[in-house]
């Protein structure tokens, strides 16, 4: 199974925020995520890249750190 990950973007750096992402979905200026165990999460931001061979979604916050 093809399961994809998704990741904070900070500059670089990138950090696991959820594992076996199985919805995302845009919701005014959120992203909504769900995982294959039913886990779900918001994060206040947007999708910087979504790398599907490397299965990997790229997060990044509305305000950057360092702003």
């Amino acid at each position: 199974m093809c399961e994809l990950n998704a990741y904070l973007a900070d500059g670089e750096k990138e950090d696991l925020y959820l594992e076996s992402v199985d919805v995302i979905r845009p919701e005014n200026g959120t992203v909504y995520l769900r995982s294959l165990f039913g886990e779900e999460r918001r994060f206040q931001g947007r999708i910087k890249e979504i790398q599907a061979i490397k299965r990997k979604i790229l997060l990044e916050p509305s305000c950057p750190s360092g702003l």
